[in-house]
């Protein structure tokens, strides 16, 4: 199976202070001692709307520079190294990503949507059918260039603003996608699913539902991006293990959450931890080739770094 940590992004976008572009690339090189397969590093979204993430160039740079490129790390058995990969919201992200992204050092892409006409409304300013114009702009641009893209669909399972999400509604969305490449790019992975319960309402019966709509195959190459708000995550990843799916993304100390799914009053709640996914799949008997040593250094330092952050912020 497949993991993939999104704490130096994802972990990160919602907090009160800064992290130093140094401390997130320590973070990363933590992450890849652990030996998750890949590392979503940080966001190209403007930093007028998610200011955590404005020192996206210099991330990079210093992950150039400063930390080996995951694929120079030892391979693992069947599969080389880690990857990097970094969200891209539009044209303008996008312009800034390739600047990063070389033939040295490849980047994979990431893009958002939602199930939800609310949530993508209030998370990208944009109606659903908008943002899939928006992809359209360079998503087959990127396939291209040989750069692999993450397509993540939040509120798989409900909405903060309209409640429960049908099973029914997710699958349109996820069929509406198909149009940003072939059939081809879908099968090989270089276009990936990636389905997120955004607000962690998930449990046994609607990940099973959800994941119903999808066959085998479809199953196979999907990830799930679990939030633990009610402390089910463990139960959906054993859902997703059972049904056929092989990959899955997690935060490691369970940091963060979407900015736009609570309130200041109730922020919304972290993702599921990077510990907790190797745990119940291991548990499960699945190899997830992750060091649990390693990852319990990298949630260490993560949450020392988040609370030096928040700390200063206080200050």
């Amino acid at each position: 199976m497949r993991i993939t940590d999104v704490s130096p992004r994802d972990g990160l976008q919602n907090e009160s202070g800064i992290v130093p572009a140094a401390s997130k690339v320590d973070l990363v090189r933590a992450l890849c001692a652990a030996r998750v397969d890949e590392v979503e590093v940080t966001s190209f979204v403007s930093p007028k709307w998610v200011p955590q993430l404005g020192d996206a160039a210099e991330v990079l740079e210093l992950l150039r520079s400063d930390c080996p490129h995951p694929s120079s790390l030892p391979e693992r058995e069947g599969a080389g190294g880690p990857v990097y990969s970094a969200l891209v919201p539009n044209v303008k992200g996008f312009e800034r990503f390739v600047e990063q992204h070389s033939d040295a050092f490849p980047l994979k892409a990431a893009v958002f949507t939602a199930a939800s006409e609310t949530f993508s409304q209030k998370n990208t300013n944009a109606t659903i059918d908008e943002t899939v114009e928006r992809f359209m702009a360079f998503v087959p641009r990127a396939l291209g260039m040989g750069i692999a893209v993450r397509v993540y669909v939040s509120c798989v399972i409900a909405c903060p603003f309209e409640g429960a999400i049908s099973a029914e509604a997710v699958r349109g969305v996820c069929d509406r996608l198909r149009v940003l490449g072939d059939d081809e790019a879908w099968e090989s992975g270089r276009l990936e699913l990636d389905l997120g319960d955004t607000i962690g309402a998930g449990d046994d019966a609607s990940v099973r539902a959800l994941l119903n709509t999808f066959d085998d195959a479809e199953r196979s190459r999907m990830t799930l991006h679990l939030h633990d708000t009610f402390g089910r995550a463990a139960e959906c990843v054993r859902t997703g293990l059972e049904m056929g799916v092989r990959s899955f993304d997690g935060s490691v100390a369970g940091l963060g959450g979407c900015p736009y799914a609570g309130t200041p009053e109730k922020p919304a709640p972290g993702n599921v931890s990077t510990e907790v996914v190797v745990e119940t799949a291991e548990q499960m008997g699945f190899a997830t080739g992750v060091d649990r040593a390693a990852l319990a250094e990298a949630a260490a330092l993560a949450r020392r770094i988040v609370g030096e952050a928040r700390a200063g912020a206080a200050s």
